[in-house]
């Protein structure tokens, strides 16, 4: 791939996890940056303990050659007033704003059952009706239209446990959305969780897509939530996701599509585990050199 094209980084929720703060409650922000930029990234997304005030985020960034390239977004399209989803969509994207990033990553959380303890993962997701689909598709749609008015990028992120979780739902929700408006995250972890074909979703939405997750399984581990009717965050303090190059996924392919597709902008190593059992720098110069040799990046 072009390295003139590509940056790479990295999430922080492998040193420290937003749903789960004990996971990772030792390891500080000073910490985690640190060990981002020693392993060879250049940016990240924004985490749980990182400082809330611009001015020193961004002196801890540059201080280590680091930028911010995406934040997580919990959108309640369905369940909360427009007005007040709006609001918070706008201060946030002011914050990217202030922070030098492009892209906010937005999923829609209600009726989401990824934070639920003890609900199990595959069996219990919620599937909108078809009244439910025209009104997310509507607000998704002005989401976008306030982010592009602010020269911010909405990128949908697909995820497990969400009311867009599966191949179909990614297909249905791109179909009723503004393409000038309204891009796709794609998170080839996620798919491959549920059991989808993700280098089939990825080539059909190449064009749209606008952020990557480079987020691997350990399909082993899959079969132990399904099978033992596991919850979501269960999954992930079991090792469900791992970095690339550790897990099942071939990423060779994912890197072609994107490559043909012209694609531009960040890959961002994303995997959620516990970091007493997976060491957060060790994982991420992991990560690096499957990249390095997979992609020549």
């Amino acid at each position: 791939m072009d390295k003139n094209k590509i940056k790479l980084g990295i999430a922080p929720i492998a040193w420290t996890n937003d749903d789960m703060p004990d996971l990772g409650a030792e390891n500080t922000f000073e910490q985690c940056v640190s060990e981002m930029a020693l392993a060879g990234f250049v940016g990240c997304e924004v985490g749980n303990k990182y400082p809330k005030d611009v001015a020193t985020l961004k002196k801890a960034l540059e201080l280590r050659g680091l930028s911010i390239a995406n934040q997580w977004f919990s959108s309640f399209v369905l369940t909360k007033p427009m007005e007040e989803v709006e609001k918070e969509f706008i201060a946030q994207c002011n914050f990217l704003k202030a922070m030098g990033a492009k892209t906010i990553g937005a999923s829609e959380q209600s009726y989401s059952i990824q934070g639920q303890m003890n609900t199990p993962v595959f069996d219990n997701k919620y599937v909108m009706n078809d009244g439910e689909w025209e009104k997310f598709a509507k607000g998704m749609n002005r989401l976008g239209e306030i982010a592009n008015s602010m020269g911010i990028n909405l990128v949908f992120h697909h995820h497990m446990g969400t009311v867009v979780q599966t191949a179909e739902e990614v297909d249905r929700m791109m179909e009723m959305t503004d393409s000038d408006k309204f891009t796709l995250l794609f998170d080839s972890g996620h798919l491959a969780y549920c059991g989808q074909d993700y280098l089939a979703v990825l080539k059909k939405h190449a064009d749209r897509v606008k952020h990557v997750h480079l987020k691997d399984i350990r399909p082993e581990v899959v079969a132990k939530v399904k099978s033992q009717k596991l919850s979501f965050l269960q999954g992930v303090r079991e090792g469900a996701f791992t970095v690339p190059g550790d897990g099942c996924i071939d990423f060779a392919p994912i890197f072609e599509i994107l490559e043909k597709s012209g694609y531009q902008g960040w890959m961002i190593v994303e995997a959620e585990q516990d970091p007493a059992k997976a060491n957060p720098l060790e994982y991420a110069i992991k990560a690096r050199k499957y990249i390095a040799q997979t992609a020549k990046l």
